[in-house]
């Protein structure tokens, strides 16, 4: 196996390697299934290739809810299908492919109706761990609890007395998503693959009616590459009409946009020791335990802007408060949200003009030959989506291939997180960090968090938390750089940490201390620490604009008031 390292070095001749040979499989698109599908070519024993505009998982992928789960609501839609085939893969998640990434989170389900309610989503929950278990990888999550009204203001005083008449509790899962993607690709990479971020495509290669490759541009570096494949996966979400537009072809299938926006608030406004989800008029809504923080979303919106910068507006901002207000007995107001976040959900129109109503089924195709587009689905799905898109691509190659074995391929980190979870004292000991540090890194890197305590090890300086945001190490961001193929502030603040989120101040006094550790591994003069400092502080106030507008159209203009750095 190669290593799973993603720094500088190894993206530069990742793309040189890319531009050498004909590969089998170009994925464009690194998110969630962009990612999934260039792990499940190469360990097909695919030549493999992946590259994605941005950055991993700066689309879609780092914006959601930030759950593993198999849709609970989908079951009153009377779509078991989809339900059991996501309780499957939450399980494997948990269990086997990610078990230091991907966590059991508590739900609390109030019901505001005595009798009727408790039976009908007494009975549907029971269904979600019934389906569960007998997907043969639901064990390892408590089964659901009925609570009395006393018992349920026990777990959640945050509650008003008269917003339930009792509840039912409930477990489903959590993860990171950024990270997660990022540890997709890097297990992708240690099979084989070759990565690169910034790296944009630009134009396809043809031969006749065949699309034969794409025209990559450095984003960094500048130039521009020439990539064969035998086959190319478009796995763009959002982006896929319009990466469809560049072939000429818009493809079999029509994807809409839908907005989604999360609030994330201090541990200490909502008093609870579970998460809660909660009914409104159009879908539901969560609040999600997040380490010192909650999360709370989400909104289900149309949205036919940006597609880069999706921007929550006022009204965003005062839905979400409205409604979770309605059952909180200390009511959380503006100054109590830390930050605020907005995605968009790539959903497979047709089915019906409420985006809340869209399939969150995927579709494969294979509009023109060489070509093959995968759109649609879930988050939680994503093992799925990628080995359906591989099958696809393998009809395109005249050769036997091996089926899909990601199903029993652990991601880096995962092979040993247990036993190093075992020895966390130890290595507090060894390492000079509190143990309670240790616990957070290894739930962030899993094994591979001996990396990080060789730089802390090597540079005590290093082992100390950032002075703004001490949640993390110094150790952390340089790690980003070397390890995680980051190669901007924006990469450091909003997608290996969370830092842009979790603070008052959306990470601007953190900023000039992690760009000055991350300057030295990526070659920065003191002229681009500069730059990076002041395009980020521009980025937050562009945001903090935007959310003070009243509607989506003035709070995208604002947004777009800062625009992407660009390298020298």
């Amino acid at each position: 196996m190669r290593t799973a390292t993603l720094g500088p070095a190894q993206r530069a001749e990742a793309l040189a390697r890319m531009a050498e040979r004909e590969l089998d499989i170009l994925v464009v698109g690194g998110g969630v299934v962009g990612a999934g599908t260039a792990l499940d070519a190469a360990t097909r024993g695919l030549d493999t290739g992946l590259v994605e505009a941005r950055d991993w998982a700066s689309g879609t992928s780092s914006r959601s809810s930030k759950l593993i789960h198999g849709g609970l609501r989908y079951l009153e839609m009377l779509d078991f299908a989809l339900v059991r085939e996501a309780l499957k893969e939450r399980g494997l998640l948990l269990e086997r492919l990610a078990p230091h990434l991907v966590k059991p989170v508590p739900f609390l389900y109030p019901l505001t109706h005595k009798g009727w309610e408790r039976w009908y989503a007494g009975s549907g929950v029971a269904l979600y761990d019934g389906m569960s278990v007998s997907s043969g990888h639901g064990r390892g999550l408590p089964v659901h609890r009925h609570l009395s009204h006393k018992r349920a203001l026990r777990v959640a005083p945050c509650l008003k007395k008269d917003a339930l008449v009792g509840a039912l509790q409930y477990y489903d899962a959590q993860m990171d998503d950024a990270r997660f993607v990022m540890n997709l690709v890097r297990t992708a990479t240690a099979y084989g693959a070759d990565a690169a971020n910034r790296a944009r495509v630009v134009g396809f290669l043809r031969e006749g009616e065949r699309v034969v490759g794409a025209r990559v541009q450095d984003v960094e570096a500048g130039g521009e590459y020439e990539v064969r494949a035998r086959q190319v996966v478009n796995a763009t979400g959002v982006w896929t009409d319009d990466t469809q537009a560049l072939i000429g072809e818009r493809g079999q299938f029509h994807v809409r946009a839908s907005k989604g926006i999360h609030l994330v608030v201090p541990k200490d406004r909502i008093h609870s020791t579970t998460g809660l989800i909660l009914r409104t008029e159009k879908s539901v809504l969560f609040v999600i335990p997040w380490g010192r923080h909650w999360i709370v979303g989400t909104t289900d919106t149309d949205w036919d802007l940006d597609k880069a910068h999706p921007a929550a507006s006022s009204a965003d901002i005062d839905y979400l408060l409205e409604h979770v207000n309605s059952v909180l007995a200390t009511p959380l107001t503006r100054d109590d949200v830390e930050g605020v976040y907005a995605g968009l959900r790539p959903l497979l129109a047709g089915e019906s003009d409420a985006t809340s109503k869209l399939s969150r089924e995927h579709t494969v195709a294979h509009p023109v030959p060489g070509v093959v587009v995968v759109a649609g689905g879930k988050y939680t799905t994503y093992r799925v989506m990628a080995k359906d898109a591989v099958d696809e691509a393998v009809h395109g190659l005249d050769q036997r291939v091996a089926e899909c074995v990601t199903e029993d391929t652990p991601l880096v980190g995962a092979e040993g997180y247990r036993a190093r979870w075992n020895a966390r004292a130890r290595t507090a000991a060894r390492t000079g960090l509190h143990v309670v540090r240790v616990e957070h890194l290894l739930n962030r890197y899993g094994s591979l968090a001996d990396e990080v305590f060789e730089l802390v090890l090597a540079d005590p300086g290093l082992g100390e938390p950032l002075a703004a945001a001490d949640d993390y190490l110094r150790a952390e961001v340089v790690y980003a750089c070397t390890h995680e193929g980051a190669r901007h502030l924006d990469d450091v603040l909003t997608r290996r940490t969370r830092i842009s989120i979790e603070t008052f101040d959306r990470g601007t006094r953190s900023a000039r201390e992690c760009a000055e550790l991350m300057a030295p591994v990526l070659g920065w003069d003191a002229d681009q620490v500069d730059r990076e400092v002041q395009h980020y502080e521009k980025r937050v106030e562009a945001e903090r604009e935007s959310q003070r507008q009243p509607d989506d159209l003035t709070a995208d203009a604002a947004r777009l008031g800062a625009p992407d750095i660009v390298p020298l």
